[in-house]
């Protein structure tokens, strides 16, 4: 079964500095059908305005992912880190017991575009922690390279949660079959693009909830780039 969220379905909030659009209930925007899928709680595409960002604020028991699609994060939080991530790069922090941080945009004239995900842990109140790497862009060529699982499998990141975090980007007119398991579930967001998973047409903001499916086969028709999570039912 596959289930589309458009991306004309999502939340939305606006302000003089943010726009977010969210693909599941968050802040004030509030819907009952769509709290998140297994323990993936939260995808917020943001664009924030040049010199401006999230000040200063708390987390407790949250896995929280950047992924950058344009410009440049700045990034200081309670453990010591200062540090700027851009395009390629993916952060993730684990807030275990409590970690407080801000996100701003590193740029005084360009607009910064990312997607902040969060995952719900399997382990509460541990010690929070900090993680970051730099990808090649070839690892994404054209097929789904891994960035984040359990124990850091595969040189990737160390996720606290029995779930995996996929990147691909797929040229045009690129046809990529993968093999899924059946007892697992997975979303596929589409952060860049155009593209057609199997038979459906998808545009950049769209996800898509699949479950018990034995594969997927995307198209892509146009440059896309996709963000692929493996779940835990």
């Amino acid at each position: 079964m596959i289930l589309k969220r458009d991306r004309n379905d999502r939340g939305l909030t606006t302000g003089s500095w943010l726009t977010s659009k969210h693909s599941f209930s968050f802040g004030r925007y509030h819907d009952p059908g769509n709290m998140g899928f297994g323990p993936l709680r939260v995808i917020n595409e943001d664009w924030i305005r040049p010199g401006t960002g999230f000040g200063t604020h708390g987390h407790e028991n949250m896995e929280i992912i950047t992924w950058v699609l344009e410009g440049v994060v700045s990034h200081r939080d309670s453990m010591g880190n200062e540090v700027s991530i851009g395009p390629g790069e993916i952060q993730l922090m684990s807030a275990g017991r409590g970690v407080r941080h801000s996100e701003y945009n590193a740029s005084d004239d360009t607009e910064l575009h990312l997607l902040q995900i969060w995952i719900m842990p399997n382990q509460v109140n541990g010690e929070p922690g900090y993680q970051q790497r730099q990808f090649a862009d070839g690892e994404f060529h054209n097929s789904f390279h891994l960035l984040a699982a359990p124990e850091g499998e595969e040189q990737s990141l160390s996720l606290k949660q029995d779930a995996r975090i996929f990147a691909g980007r797929f040229d045009p007119d690129v046809h990529h079959v993968r093999e899924l398991n059946p007892d697992r579930r997975y979303w596929l967001q589409v952060a860049r693009g155009e593209l057609e998973l199997n038979g459906q047409k998808g545009m950049a903001g769209d996800g898509f909830a699949l479950e018990e499916e034995h594969g997927l086969e995307l198209a892509a028709l146009t440059a896309t780039e996709l963000l692929l999570f493996e779940l835990p039912k």
